[in-house]
């Protein structure tokens, strides 16, 4: 995060002197310009080291998915009182189809975010991308959590994205305690993945009650 806060600024200094924005600022003198560039240079470097922690918290979701399906179906088989038994294909399939979400997920975040650091070049309106940036990224983080127990259900990945693109709300919701977590060091990284696992399952095992009740109404 040091080096990496260190070259993004490096980066906005090079983009103001290239663009030849740093020399017309000085010829200008103008206070208010000089306070709209400072702060534009904020919001980018701000936008830049968001986005530079969402790739390691993807890096971490790849690395832990495994554990992470596990919780996910342990706290499962507590609810219903009764064991899954293990299963070392599953765990596998889950395992890719967890690396394969994030991937995605990732890629997609990647591409909002270029679209956020362009959008944050323009004054005034580019103050609101941080808010956007942590948005986009709390509903991915969200999402990953989410999916564990769509896929237990039985779901495809394409099903998975129609629901919770559809449930938009559950997801932010998840993945803002998951991120808000991170800000406690050690303790809340360790919690935070747990935290979300858990509260995304709860909020996702309601469904597989009602698949189960309207596949047993009988047809009129």
């Amino acid at each position: 995060m040091y080096y990496f806060s260190n070259t993004s600024s490096e980066f906005i200094e090079w983009i103001a002197l290239k663009t030849g924005l740093k020399s017309w600022l000085d010829k200008e003198d103008s206070g208010l310009l000089g306070f709209l560039f400072t702060m534009g240079g904020l919001i980018v470097w701000l936008v830049l080291m968001l986005f530079y922690f969402s790739l390691f918290k993807y890096l971490f979701l790849i690395i832990g998915s495994p554990l992470f399906s596990y919780l996910s179906e342990k706290t499962e088989s507590i609810i219903e009182g009764k064991d899954y038994p293990f299963s070392l294909k599953q765990l596998g399939k889950d395992m890719v189809r967890g690396i394969r979400l994030a991937g995605r997920n990732g890629l997609w975040q990647t591409v909002y975010t270029i679209s956020i650091v362009i959008l944050s070049l323009i004054p005034l309106v580019g103050w609101l991308t941080p808010v956007m940036a942590i948005i986009i990224e709390c509903y991915y983080y969200g999402f990953s959590m989410l999916d564990y127990s769509m896929e237990r259900h039985k779901k495809s990945p394409s099903e998975s994205i129609f629901f919770i693109s559809g449930h938009k709300g559950l997801a932010i919701g998840n993945g803002v305690v998951f991120y808000i977590m991170h800000l406690i060091p050690i303790l809340g990284w360790i919690l935070a993945p747990t935290y979300a696992v858990v509260a995304a399952t709860l909020s996702i095992y309601p469904l597989k009650h009602q698949q189960v009740e309207t596949k047993a109404e009988p047809v009129i």
